[in-house]
């Protein structure tokens, strides 16, 4: 397990300004076979959920998304993984979406592992029984790190999109003074070390010419990587923002595959004739 570490040289108001892009968003209400779940991570404040959901057996997704995005933004994604047997459930950090509070950096973690308590207690409710894996794209790669490897009893595998290594080199292309403010990486979110602390099936997946997380982060990330069964997949071409577009249907497959590996499904093979 990972060294305890605070985080409020992150919570500097200098770095909060340019780490953190909440946008509410309450005008689009879940379709039919969607779920909306409100989860208290503190005393009035609530995070929005929404629940994509496949069959009861099917694996189940719990994703962080990427900074300046919300829940509703993946209304037409959530489709795209419940068409192939994936759960999709993704959840918005304190004021995002429709979720209430102010974000930084100790209460997105914080929440992070609450929100895993209290999705597990639904599905169990639920009775789905298929396993549980955590994904993160861009900034929400520091959440699914996080409970990766800090609850892994409750996780069977990860999966991080555009994610970063270090914390130092992310700040530094936003904009901020990182020396100035007295930033180390010893400060950060400490994604290399914590990963190294997760020893479940990891796939990692990064744009070429990502020119906000340079791909030299994912190969960092699968270097350290505690877990013995990994894949990484670089997609060329595609920068940090535009992978779907790149990719097309290749990039759900790839991901609902490996999720149906972990639920134990096996691939029907094509015969030959």
């Amino acid at each position: 397990m990972p060294e305890v570490r605070g985080y409020s040289k992150l919570d500097q108001p200098e770095i909060l300004g340019l780490l953190f892009h909440p946008r509410l968003d309450d005008t689009c209400p879940a379709s039919a076979g969607v779920v909306d779940f409100d989860i208290a991570v503190a005393v009035g404040v609530i995070l929005a959920a929404r629940f994509h959901l496949a069959d009861v057996a099917a694996p189940n997704i719990i994703f962080f998304h990427g900074n300046g995005e919300t829940v509703a933004d993946y209304d037409e994604i959530g489709g795209m993984y419940t068409a192939r047997g994936v759960s999709f459930l993704i959840v918005d950090y304190r004021g995002y979406g429709r979720s209430s509070g102010r974000p930084t950096a100790s209460n997105m973690l914080a929440d992070s592992h609450v929100v895993l308590r209290e999705v597990k207690s639904w599905l169990a409710g639920e009775q789905r029984t298929g396993p549980l894996i955590v994904m993160g794209r861009s900034l929400g790669s520091a959440c699914a790190i996080e409970l990766a490897a800090v609850e892994q009893s409750g996780i069977a595998a990860l999966i991080i999109e555009s994610g970063f290594a270090e914390t130092k080199p992310l700040l530094a292309n936003l904009g901020i003074d990182v020396d100035g403010l007295g930033f180390t990486e010893a400060d950060g979110f400490g994604n290399a070390e914590k990963i190294a602390c997760c020893t479940k099936p990891t796939l990692i997946l990064h744009a070429q010419q990502d020119e906000i997380i340079p791909a030299v982060s994912a190969e960092i990330l699968q270097a350290n990587s505690g877990a013995r069964s990994k894949e990484f997949l670089v997609i060329p071409c595609a920068g940090h923002n535009n992978i779907l577009e790149h990719t097309g249907p290749l990039y759900f497959e790839v991901i609902s595959r490996f999720a149906r590996k972990i639920a134990g499904v096996r691939e029907r093979s094509r015969s030959r004739r």
